[in-house]
């Protein structure tokens, strides 16, 4: 072997030795005799090699085992065996431990052969790999690796086998149940023994293969005194008890029989209790608790599975499991109300349990009652913030925190579906004491209070979120008036005024999860809307207060916007400073509000200004007050951007007129069928600012990101606008958005072109007609440039312009406009229909396919009948359409067992069918005599075929699927 070629693997940088270094690698693993100078290399080398060359001897060795040797010869087989355990002897006996990786590669070899020959060709294995223990502890941990990577060949459940595998795993578990199991555990026992004092990662290994072995071994040859008392032993040991922790604890949820568990762990809680084990107070070792509390956790999931799977039947089986579940809850809460949130959460699972098991049981004793009160007030003190969570920078430990908190509320809302009454009773008096005391109180506290108190609104069911009014029943009656003391004092207590960041927004959060209350009790609402325009809110020294009040400020507009119209103009007038364009040159001084936070101040200002029950002339007059700076604003900007020539400058002048679309486009947002922008007078304005934008637009610079901001007010204005206001502004502002018609603009225009034809169909005839050719040509114009082989983003961007047009062409050919397609040149028709055919057979994107026979479709059935259409189109249909409808399902990249491929099938289907109801037997005829010749199909199949044509669509359908997966295998 020429181990000096190998070096070249680890110098990437050196391509030419690299390549090399990886073709000979390539030629060790395909050559027949590959592993034995690999296994020769390892033998005569042993442990002094380099690792490197260790490493690919073995890597060629595994790739032997797993490819050729349950094949080879026994003589290979013998040879390539003693390779393997000559190795293994000097690994053993070496003076200094190998490298772990060189050790799981030796332990992973060894587990392909041992699937293999085991128990046929080498039925002593376990036996002689139980004799390298007396090899020192090298030979141990080696021992070790071994056993774990056989698990994972032969037990690992996560690993996909074939049913053969499967087969040949169980007959080797069966097998060393039989002959192994006994003396392996017996060799666990000793290396527990033998090296707890001098090799404690030794033992913790061997606890990780106990564990591991134990899911299907007989459970008698662990659970009893002598490994018992060890493993409880260990358990006082800092450096093996993690170990141990989670080798019990897969001992305990070894499946067995329901009475039989619930013993094995009540024998394991009772020596573990005796031992002082479970009585984590005072130990400061984060770690091992954590493990420890995932073995409570374990205890208490396993019991209360176990009481699940007893028959109602075995009432004192069941009683005595339930009784033992109840005894582990004061561990269960000792745990989850540790100071480290890991801890803590280990024992959810648990707690959820738990309070599921309470629920099936029915009736609640006061024993239970008190442990779940005693469970809301952990979930509750948990809650709060740690005093090092950092609000201005979060990290990974804020973040963890926050998850840890997402699975706590989980906890909270189980407990108030099964005891809603005892969670009101106890949120009501948290919150009350902590809020008539906030101003003395650690932020911490507040916060966890009025978090309880949003929490609620989703812990408890309400009629249409409603939790202000509803039935009369007595628990509806008392949490209405309990929300509405909890509310009442939200509002009144200044909490609101809390100079802490989280206390703010979990305010504002409250009011807008609780609107409703202000609509039974009006008035509160001018201090909350006082407290959303001040320094409380949108004006807070936080930006993010600022940033979530803007938005929060808006749904509540939203929501009671009948209830403070009456503040409208006073409100506006408070708004004013906010509403203000940002200018460009700000240099160092950011605004108040981002531009993304104006937008829902914007829109809120619009809903209030729609809502009102004045005149259209007043509401119009309000809205053009609004926007009237803004368009001020563009205008001087549009002049500035014609001069300006840094292109720095030119791109943030952009964006500011671009944001200015958008606010404009955002205040559409407040007319509605009820208030429509005709009723309220603004026709006029939004015309006009639609075309302030178009003339910013024509200025001639930044026009992506100008036209970005121009299309998306088209869009809003397509659903506020008739055709006969709208329509007019078309032409200019096709002309302006296509002026340099690059494939990214083009699949930007596309959609708003489609959602105009979809409202205005009809009305859409002239302008289509108009713009159909040149638009057309720009497509395929786009699409037709050279592009870089290994540009993907260019590649990608022309997918999705191709899938845009056939996108554009069903719209059209769907809502009355097929009369545009019919008046094309033929020439130019052609063209188009040809373009169509090749993306229904050619193009790789089952969407647009789909698109593309509903083309097809379509027009077969205008044109289908003689004299119906353009010439030529019956001709079109046998010599393009028939065949599409089999070429495009028998391509290699039209995935059959893809959903989004079946869609396209059925389409292909339904367009076969709709030539066939137009032309009648001429198709079948054509098939028969023309086309199917030409695929070589049997006659009984081309009966078949047309047959099922013939009939109703879901028999073809299903039919045709079945039909093109035969003619691909």
């Amino acid at each position: 072997m020429e181990a000096h070629l190998l070096q070249g693997l680890w110098a990437p940088d050196n391509h030419q030795q690299h390549a090399q270094a990886l073709e000979y690698l390539q030629q060790l693993r395909e050559s027949a005799d590959g592993w034995r100078m690999c296994g020769a290399t390892l033998t005569n080398g042993g442990p002094q090699l380099d690792d490197k060359v260790k490493f690919v001897c073995l890597q060629v060795m595994e790739h032997h085992a797993r490819n050729r040797y349950a094949a080879a010869t026994p003589e290979e087989q013998v040879h390539f065996r003693q390779h393997l355990s000559q190795w293994m002897t000097a690994l053993c006996m070496c003076t200094d431990p190998e490298k772990v990786f060189i050790q799981n590669k030796t332990a992973q070899l060894m587990s392909l052969v041992f699937v293999v020959d085991y128990p046929t060709r080498w039925p002593s294995f376990i036996t002689d790999l139980l004799s390298t223990l007396s090899l020192g502890p090298h030979a141990v941990q080696l021992y070790l690796r071994t056993l774990m990577a056989i698990d994972t060949e032969v037990v690992d459940r996560e690993i996909i086998h074939t049913q053969a595998e499967s087969d040949r795993n169980t007959r080797i578990k069966d097998t060393m149940r039989e002959h192994g199991v006994v003396e392996l555990t017996n060799s666990w026992y000793d290396i527990l023994v033998k090296y707890e004092k001098s090799h404690p990662e030794l033992v913790c290994h061997c606890h990780d293969v106990i564990g591991a072995y134990i899911s299907w071994i007989d459970i008698s040859l662990i659970a009893n005194d002598r490994f018992v008392c060890k493993l409880v032993d260990h358990l006082k040991e800092p450096l093996l008890r993690e170990a141990a922790a989670d080798c019990i604890h897969e001992i305990i949820t070894k499946g067995m029989d329901p009475v039989t568990k619930t013993q094995l762990i009540e024998s394991f809680v009772t020596v573990l209790d005796q031992a002082g084990v479970l009585k984590p107070v005072d130990d400061d070792d984060s770690d091992f608790l954590v493990k420890l509390a995932r073995l409570i956790n374990g205890i208490g999931v396993q019991l209360i599975l176990s009481w699940q799977k007893l028959d109602k039947k075995e009432s004192e089986k069941r009683e005595m499991v339930r009784q033992a579940v109840e005894n582990k809850v004061n561990l269960l809460l000792t745990f989850m109300a540790s100071e480290y949130d890991d801890i803590s959460a280990a024992v959810f699972d648990f707690a959820r349990d738990y309070i599921q098991l309470i629920k099936q049981m029915g009736a609640i004793t006061a024993v239970e009652r008190g442990l779940l009160e005693n469970m809301l007030y952990v979930v509750i003190t948990k809650t709060k913030y740690d005093e090092n969570y950092n609000f201005t920078q979060a990290g990974e430990d804020e973040a963890m925190f926050d998850d840890y908190r997402k699975k706590l509320k989980v906890v909270f809302d189980n407990l108030a579906a099964l005891v809603p009454e005892l969670v009101l009773q106890v949120s009501k008096e948290y919150v009350l004491t902590t809020l008539n005391r906030w101003q003395s109180s650690p932020y911490e506290d507040v916060e966890a209070a009025v978090s309880l108190l949003y929490n609620l609104g989703e812990a408890l069911p309400a009629s249409h979120g409603n939790h202000f009014s509803g039935p009369s029943q007595c628990l509806v009656q008392v949490k209405t008036s309990t929300m509405q003391e909890m509310m009442q004092l939200l509002v009144t207590s200044g909490v609101s005024g809390h100079s802490h960041p989280a206390v703010s927004l979990q305010f504002f959060e409250c009011v807008a999860r609780y609107e409703k209350f202000f609509t039974s009790e009006p008035h509160y609402i001018p201090g909350i809307l006082a407290a959303f325009l001040d320094t409380r809110g949108m004006r807070n020294p936080n930006p993010r207060v600022r940033s979530r009040t803007s938005y929060l400020f808006s749904r509540v507009v939203r929501c009671l916007k009948s209830n403070i119209v009456g503040y409208t103009e006073d409100i506006l007038s408070q708004l004013t400073d906010l509403l203000v364009l940002a200018p460009i040159d700000n240099g160092q001084i950011p605004p108040l509000l981002t531009n993304d936070d104006q937008l829902y101040v914007f829109e809120a200002a619009a809903m209030l200004i729609i809502a009102g029950n004045t005149e259209p002339g007043h509401k119009e007059g309000l809205m053009r007050n609004l926007l009237s700076p803004v368009f001020a604003k563009v205008t001087v900007l549009a002049e500035r951007l014609a001069r300006e020539q840094d292109p720095v400058n030119q791109a943030s002048i952009a964006k500011s007129i671009c944001h200015a679309t958008a606010v404009t486009a955002r205040t559409s947002k407040a007319f509605s069928n009820q208030n429509s922008i005709q009723a309220c007078g603004c026709v006029q304005l939004y015309l006009d600012a639609l075309q302030l934008f178009i003339n910013c637009l024509n200025v001639g610079v930044e026009r992506e990101v100008v036209g970005a901001g121009v299309r998306q007010l088209m869009h809003r204005l397509v659903v506020c606008l008739d055709g006969e206001s709208l329509l007019p502004l078309l032409p200019p502002a096709s002309q302006a958005l296509l002026h340099t018609p690059s494939p990214a603009v083009l699949t930007e225009y596309l959609p708003l072109i489609n959602q105009i034809i979809t409202k205005f169909q009809k009305e859409m005839s002239p302008f289509v007609h108009t713009i159909f050719m040149p638009l057309v040509s720009a497509i395929f114009t786009a699409l037709s440039e050279p592009i870089e082989e290994n540009d993907e983003e260019e590649q990608r961007t022309r997918r999705l312009l191709q899938r845009s047009y056939y996108l554009f062409l069903t719209t059209i050919v769907s809502h009355h406009l097929l009369p545009v397609l019919a008046a094309l040149d033929n020439t130019i028709l052609q063209q188009v229909l040809m373009s169509v055919v090749q993306g229904a057979v050619e193009f790789p994107d089952p969407v647009a396919q789909k698109n593309c026979f509903v083309i097809l479709r379509r027009l077969t059935e205008a044109w289908g009948v003689k004299d119906m259409g353009p010439p030529g189109f019956v001709e079109f249909l046998y010599t393009q359409v028939v065949p599409a409808c089999f070429l495009a399902p028998l391509k290699t990249t039209f995935d059959l067992n893809d959903a989004q491929t079946i869609l396209a099938l059925h389409e292909s289907v339904t367009c076969l069918q709709t030539v066939y109801r137009k032309r009648g037997d001429e198709l079948i005829t054509y098939l028969r005599s023309q086309y199917f010749p030409k695929m070589d199909l049997s006659p009984e199949l081309v009966n078949e075929y047309c047959q099922a044509l013939t009939s109703d669509a879901k028999v073809f359908r299903n039919y045709s699927k079945i039909f093109f997966q035969r003619a691909k295998s």
